[in-house]
């Protein structure tokens, strides 16, 4: 609760602040939220909102086509970022806060319709009003080389390099439920046993472009509900490590050049825990992953423009004794600006296939689940994003006697 306070008291003081200086008569609602965005830029403050409705069915296959629950999902988002050189004296500093609400009581329609052990919404949350998921100070060192950030976060591609997502598990066209795929196994590697919004330390460092590591220690035990002081504190010493290095090379083309990201990392958790068969635990689960994007042809030689082709490949691997996904690869391709005139539609093709343990046969009959992703994000006015998506799940949850799935879905987003 004193989080929630804190955000709302702090959106609610820069809103009236940058209202006062920017009162402008006759303001469309995209040019109002431009306007008070730029006023509250001026006084170190930049805040973004966002919503999200997703309605996804399940046409073929999985568990049921006649359920209806969880067909109607999504959230909203609040995002605060305060420059603490202008606020506090801090050069380098800055704070940054980050508030969600989800619903559909179900989280979608895995359980109720489809049965995927990937899930098929990668946005989907347990129902909540709001909940601060992120907090925390970030520091520029060593002349913005160094980056290290100490606070509640959401370690997936939180940090970047030459403009590309990296640690941890970064991709450029598999990394985003809101905009990219919709299927978990196309957001972020599921054989990671990643701390959904944790307390922790993470430190990212670039000591040449194009070069950096980084490296985290987050609860292992994190509740994403809690400020995470309970479970890192209070309870068993279970933090979660992971570390990453990768190059983000740039190849030349007739239109400039072609910017790629190449990560490979690994990771452990202490905590005890098993294959969904297993008997007994075992600790230090340690796995290691590869994530790469490239893109591959540019429509123009404008350095800004991202239209063109790019692909994308990531791979991992968890020890089978203590999961049930033990492998994980897959590849895709993404193309900005494919029809004349629509340079900001993005369209997306993807393959994910996941190998279960073969210690979990009982539980998971069925070797693998993999699911092929098609969607195309059309940019319908500024600000406003529908997509269209397409999912063939083969094998879900590797259950026996349930067929392969075809799922439908429409995404629409509106952000400020």
């Amino acid at each position: 609760m004193t989080m929630r306070l804190m955000v709302v008291s702090l959106l609610l003081g820069a809103t009236l602040a940058g209202a006062e200086e920017n009162r402008l008569e006759g303001w469309q609602p995209v040019g109002r939220m431009s306007a008070l965005g730029e006023g509250l830029a001026e006084q170190g403050l930049d805040v973004g909102l966002g919503m999200t409705y997703i309605y996804q069915f399940n046409a073929r296959g999985g568990l049921s086509t006649h359920a209806r629950r969880g067909r109607h999902a999504g959230s909203y988002d609040v995002e605060l970022t305060a420059d603490m050189a202008r606020w506090l004296g801090v050069d380098g500093g800055s704070l940054y806060v980050h508030a969600e609400g989800w619903w559909s009581r179900s989280q979608g329609i895995d359980g109720p319709s489809v049965g995927s052990a990937f899930g098929v919404n990668g946005d989907a949350m347990p129902r909540d009003a709001l909940v601060v998921t992120e907090m925390y100070w970030e520091q520029r060192l060593l002349d913005g080389t160094l980056l290290l950030r100490i606070g509640k976060m959401d370690p997936t591609g939180g940090f970047e390099c030459h403009g590309r997502p990296v640690a941890f598990d970064g991709n450029a066209y598999a990394n985003d439920e809101l905009c990219q795929f919709l299927n978990g196994a196309l957001v972020n590697n599921p054989t990671i046993p990643f701390p959904d919004y944790a307390l922790g330390v993470a430190v990212h460092w670039e000591p040449w472009p194009g070069f950096y590591a980084s490296g985290a220690v987050l609860d292992a035990q994190n509740d994403h509900r809690e400020t995470g002081f309970r479970t890192a504190f209070h309870d068993e010493d279970y933090y979660f490590y992971i570390a990453e290095t990768g190059f983000t090379p740039q190849f030349e083309s007739s239109n400039g050049p072609l910017q790629g990201a190449y990560r490979v990392g690994v990771w452990n958790d202490p905590q005890p825990k098993g294959h969904a068969d297993a008997v007994r635990t075992y600790r230090d689960d340690t796995g290691l992953y590869l994530s790469c994007d490239q893109m591959l042809a540019k429509e123009n030689a404008d350095p800004e423009d991202a239209q063109g082709l790019g692909m994308f490949f990531r791979y991992g691997y968890a020890p089978s004794r203590a999961n049930d996904l033990a492998r994980f690869w897959s590849i895709g391709l993404q193309y900005q600006g494919l029809f004349e005139g629509r340079d900001e539609d993005v369209l997306g093709a993807g393959y994910a296939h996941g190998a279960f343990s073969d210690h979990a046969a009982a539980t998971y009959p069925q070797d693998y689940e993999s699911v092929l992703e098609v969607y195309y994000n059309l940019q319908v006015a500024e600000g406003i994003n529908v997509t269209p998506s397409l999912q063939y799940v083969s094998h879900p949850g590797g259950a026996s006697g349930v067929s392969d799935a075809v799922v439908l879905g429409l995404r629409t987003q509106v952000t400020f």
